[in-house]
C-alpha cells in the first residue's frame, strides 16, 4: 500500500498542486483548514502531514499538535510564506520534522517526505524489536515453576534494580546468558547496551585488547585505535561469560576497573570513566581456583557481591514436561511444520534422563524431533538411544536422591500425570497438552487414579 499524505492548505491551487505532484507515489488527501484536517486524521491516520502554517481559523500549529497526538505519529512538514527562524524553531521544538518556506521546491518536498517516512519506518521496526526483546527476556517468560528455578528468578527480581555486580554460577547450558539479559532488561539500564563477551572463545593474547581497547601503535598490528567492550557497554551492562578462563594480567585490569570504575586502553595511560554494570558467569569453582592460586582472591570477592546459582535441569524435574512442550511447539513454528507430540512413554524416558547438557541439550533434542518427527507422535523408539541410558548415579535407592527410580508403565504414567498437573497448576486442558493426550483421555486416567483428583480441580 502507498503511504498516506495529508495536505493542509487554505489556498486551493496550492493544495491541489501538491496533490497532483505526489499522487503517483502517495495516497494523498487534502484539507482546506485545520477542522477538516482533524476529521480526516481520525478517518484515515496519515503517514505524513504537509501543512501550511498561516490559515484562517486555527493555524498549522493546531494541525501539528493534533497529528502528534495520534497513536502512530506522522511525519510533519510545515510550510509558510511568512516563515522566520523563531517560527521554524517553535515548529521543530513541538515535533515538526522540517520547515519550508513558500513557494516550496517540489523536489525538496519529495526528498523530505521519502527521508522522513523511511526514518519513521525504522523507528517503528526498532520499537517492535524492542518490545519483542523486552518480552523475550522478561522474568515472566521464564519456563518452569519448580521451587529451585523460582528461587533464582526471585533473586534476579531483587538484584536487578541495583548496581551490584552479579556472579552467575551453574553448569554449562543452564541459561546463564539468558539470566544476565533478564537482569539487564529488569534494571534501570535496560535502554542502554547489553554486551556479551565469551572469554574462553577469545585467545588470551587478544582478550585484553578486546575488553579494554587499544591505541594506534600500541602493539604490532595495531594500525588504528580500537574501542573495547567496556567502553561499548557504557550506560548499560557488560556480561563476561566463563570468567574463570581469564589470565592474570586481565584479572588485574578487571580488578582495577572495579575499584576505579575507569579503564585505560592498551598504549594509553589516560583513564576513561565508565558507568556500566558488570555481570559475570562461570561453570568452574572459583574458590577452588583461588586456593590453587589460579584466580585472585580480591577479584573473586569483588565479582561475587551477589552470587546467584542457577539450577541444573536434573534439579528441576517438574519443569521438564513444560520445557519439552514449549520447545517442540516453538521449533515447529520456526520450521513451519506440524507439531510433534511425545507419547507418555517417551515423556517418561526424557524425564528420567539426566540431561548433562541441561537446557541447551534439551533444546537441541526438541529441534531434532520437531524436524524429523513433524506432525507425529514420538514413540520411545524414535528417541536417541542415549536417552534410554540412565547413568548409575541417576538410579538412587528407592525413596532417595534427585532422580525417580525405574517404574513400571502404569506407575510411570501416574507419575507423569502428577508432574503435568503440577506444571499446569491444576489446569486439566494444559496438563493434557503437556502429556500429548486428549482432555477426555486425561479424565479417564484421573478416574483410574482418584487420589490425583485433588491435584486437578475442574477447569
Amino acid at each position: 500500500m502507498k503511504p498516506t499524505v495529508l495536505i493542509v492548505d487554505d489556498e486551493k491551487h496550492s493544495r491541489e498542486g501538491l496533490r497532483a505532484a505526489f499522487e503517483d507515489k502517495y495516497e494523498c488527501f487534502v484539507a482546506k483548514d485545520a477542522v477538516e484536517a482533524a476529521r480526516l486524521m481520525q478517518d484515515v491516520p496519515p503517514d505524513a502531514v504537509l501543512t501550511d502554517l498561516r490559515m484562517a481559523g486555527e493555524d498549522g500549529m493546531a494541525v501539528l499538535e493534533r497529528a502528534l497526538k495520534l497513536p502512530q505519529q506522522p511525519v510533519c512538514i510545515m510550510m509558510t510564506a511568512y516563515g522566520d527562524v523563531d517560527t521554524a524553531v517553535q515548529a521543530m521544538s513541538r515535533g515538526a520534522y522540517w520547515f519550508l518556506q513558500k513557494p516550496v521546491d517540489l523536489r525538496q518536498v519529495e526528498l523530505l517526505l521519502a527521508r522522513g517516512l523511511k526514518a519513521r519506518s525504522t523507528e517503528k521496526e526498532v520499537a517492535v524489536l524492542k518490545t519483542r526483546l523486552d518480552r523475550k527476556f522478561s522474568l515472566g517468560e521464564v519456563i518452569g515453576s519448580s521451587a529451585t528455578l523460582q528461587r533464582s528468578v526471585e533473586q534476579v527480581r531483587s538484584v536487578a534494580p541495583s548496581n551490584a555486580t552479579v556472579l552467575l554460577l551453574g553448569e554449562t547450558g543452564t541459561g546463564k546468558e539468558l539470566f544476565a539479559q533478564m537482569i539487564h532488561q529488569a534494571s534501570q539500564r535496560a535502554k542502554g547496551p547489553f554486551m556479551a563477551v565469551h572469554c574462553a572463545a577469545i585467545p588470551a593474547n587478544l582478550l585484553e585488547s578486546e575488553l579494554f581497547g587499544h591505541e594506534k601503535g600500541a602493539f604490532t598490528g595495531a594500525n588504528e585505535r580500537r574501542v573495547g567492550r567496556f567502553e561499548s557497554a557504557d550506560g548499560g551492562t557488560l556480561f563476561l561469560d566463563e570468567i574463570g578462563e581469564i589470565d592474570g594480567t586481565t584479572q588485574v585490569k578487571l580488578l582495577r576497573f572495579l575499584e576505579t570504575r575507569a579503564v585505560e586502553r592498551l598504549g594509553s595511560h589516560r583513564p576513561i570513566p565508565l558507568d556500566l554494570r558488570l555481570v559475570c558467569a562461570t561453570n568452574r569453582d572459583l574458590l577452588q581456583m583461588v586456593r590453587e592460586g589460579k584466580f585472585r582472591e580480591d577479584l573473586y570477592y569483588r565479582l561475587s557481591v551477589v552470587p546467584l546459582r542457577l539450577p541444573a535441569l536434573r534439579e528441576r524435574l517438574d519443569d521438564i514436561p513444560l520445557l519439552l512442550a514449549h520447545y517442540l511447539r516453538r521449533f515447529a513454528q520456526e520450521n513451519a511444520v506440524a507439531e510433534a507430540r511425545l507419547a507418555p512413554e517417551s515423556l517418561a524416558v526424557l524425564v528420567r534422563y539426566a540431561w548433562p547438557g541441561n537446557i541447551r541439550e534439551l533444546r537441541n533434542a526438541c529441534e531434532n524431533l520437531a524436524v524429523l518427527r513433524a506432525g507425529k507422535v514420538v514413540a520411545p523408539a524414535d528417541l536417541d538411544p542415549r536417552f534410554a541410558q540412565v547413568p548409575p548415579a541417576a538410579r538412587p535407592a528407592a525413596g532417595g536422591g534427585d532422580f525417580p527410580p525405574m517404574l513400571d508403565k502404569a506407575e510411570n504414567e501416574k507419575q507423569l500425570l502428577r508432574q503435568a498437573l503440577h506444571s499446569a497448576a491444576g489446569n486439566r486442558t494444559r496438563a493434557a497438552e503437556l502429556m500429548g493426550i486428549s482432555r477426555r483421555t486425561l479424565h479417564r486416567k484421573l478416574l483410574q487414579w482418584p487420589e490425583l483428583e485433588a491435584e486437578a480441580p475442574p477447569s
